[in-house]
């Protein structure tokens, strides 16, 4: 059986990506990214809907000033799950299963430690996490009890992530896709039960959201438990395989260390825009909640070329792998600006379906007319930066991010705030414009460098190494 022909059902559980319709390959893998996306992002709508429409403004805030710090641990995480996934889709492409067996055994065990590992890191930092964000002391105290709840419920989400990872390097992201539906419908279930039947409030709102968290990561195991395929899990072979690990961690470190750095850049210009009141907040929540649909198509079909580039680059198909980037980048561009429309003819009214203060509808509606048009240079970065994390490269990529979003943007908001007398518009350009900065970098390495990596000479065969 080759590595591209294990099934399930009677479905094939991997697709191989080396060969056949570079279009088609994309499009395919990104769609039930995309969908399963969309339903996650639809749940977490409908956690900051109930929140603002059925608790307070203080809690609606609340809900959304945490994502900085959501992010911060998830990133980190997906970071390693991003680079193991790329590991396996690489071994995958080349056809050598025992390689793709180890490493999946590899990425299942560093996960339960590392799971393990951030629930405690997480509770300890939370109080810093909640002084750094700069809350009025009504927020805050809500804040603290929706993190808290999820700190303690972050493993799920962990082991979903590297789960999923495993099932997309070898093309299946039909399954992953299956299972977050089944998650946001659990989660919406329960957001509405214990809010506006117990009256639970944001823990009410965060509990729902571990719970349903759980629930994916235990289909998700159950799949790789059952599964024939080459990525089936076997308890008994969970292991740390320490070259694999190596490997794994010399790929994903970079990511893991640009998303944390990048999130906690962000949680410094959450603090600059908690500054203004409440009322800022809340209209930076509802744009946030719409701007994680505009970024949903370029971010899927990253994810997407990344494991295009994976496998055909695992095979040595460097001139295909390339055309990959080409495409995700024109796939990326159309389907963004087709999303940009509705948004910045309707601002008003996207914002308060989440809120209606009209305070809140002023500052959301002027922050997405404000920031959308941006959102094009931000397909240049998904599409090529996905590229070059999917042939290894990804050391390349975080230097790129975080010089764009950290160092420049720290800069820019020291400058502006203490030098000028800064408005709101002119702290939230610091994202736009570390947008800008990234795709210019992105287009002049990829171009000028292109996705092939260095060589180096091992004792019994040539191994690539990523610039």
């Amino acid at each position: 059986m080759s590595a591209a022909q294990g099934a399930v059902g009677g479905r094939k559980a991997t697709v191989d990506m080396t060969n056949g319709s570079i279009v088609r390959h994309i499009i395919m893998f990104a769609i039930p990214l995309f969908a399963g996306n969309l339903f996650q992002m639809f749940y977490n709508m409908v956690d900051t809907w109930v929140v603002g429409n059925f608790v307070s403004d203080a809690a609606f805030s609340a809900v959304g000033t945490t994502g900085t710090v959501t992010n911060l641990m998830i990133g980190f995480f997906t970071g390693f799950s991003t680079g193991s996934g790329i590991v396996i889709s690489q071994f995958f492409g080349a056809g050598n299963n025992d390689r793709v067996r180890a490493s999946v055994h590899t990425a299942a065990a560093l996960t339960l430690i590392l799971s393990a590992a951030f629930t405690v890191l997480g509770l300890l930092l939370l109080p810093l996490f909640i002084w750094m964000l700069n809350m009025p002391g009504n927020v805050a105290a809500e804040a603290n009890t929706y993190l808290l709840i999820w700190m303690l419920g972050i493993s799920g989400l962990m082991i979903y992530n590297m789960c999923a990872a495993i099932m997309r390097a070898v093309g299946d992201s039909r399954r992953p896709f299956i299972y977050l539906v089944v998650s946001a419908l659990t989660n919406i279930v329960l957001d509405l039960v214990f809010v506006l039947v117990l009256g639970m409030g944001v823990a009410g709102v965060s509990l729902a959201t571990v719970i349903a968290q759980f629930l994916s990561a235990i289909l998700a195991v159950i799949h790789l438990l059952r599964t024939e395929s080459v990525v089936k899990i076997v308890p008994k072979e969970l292991k740390l395989d320490m070259p694999l690990l190596q490997r794994i961690a010399r790929i994903s470190f970079p990511t893991a260390l640009q998303m944390a750095i990048t999130s906690i850049s962000n949680m410094f210009v959450h603090s600059y825009i908690n500054a203004f009141g409440e009322f800022a907040m809340g209209g930076y929540t509802a744009y946030t909640k719409i701007d994680h649909l505009l970024i949903l198509p370029m971010q899927s079909i990253g994810l997407a070329v990344s494991t295009f580039v994976g496998q055909n680059v695992g095979k040595g198909e460097y001139k295909r792998a390339n055309l990959g980037a080409h495409v995700a980048f024109a796939l990326s561009l159309g389907s963004t600006l087709l999303f940009m429309t509705p948004v910045l003819l309707f601002p008003e009214f996207l914002v308060r379906i989440f809120n209606s203060n009209p305070e809140i509808i002023r500052y959301g509606s002027m922050f997405l007319t404000s920031i959308t048009p941006y959102y094009l240079f931000w397909t240049v970065n998904q599409s090529y930066a996905g590229a070059l994390r999917g042939s290894g490269k990804t050391l390349v990529a975080m230097l790129i991010m975080l010089f764009s979003f950290v160092v420049f943007r720290q800069i820019y908001l020291f400058i502006v705030t203490n030098f000028f007398s800064a408005d709101i518009l002119t702290v939230v350009s610091a994202f736009p414009i570390g947008w800008i900065l990234a795709a210019v970098l992105s287009l002049v390495y990829f171009f000028a460098v292109g996705l092939k990596p260095k060589q180096k000479k091992t004792e019994d065969k040539t191994e690539e190494i990523s610039a």
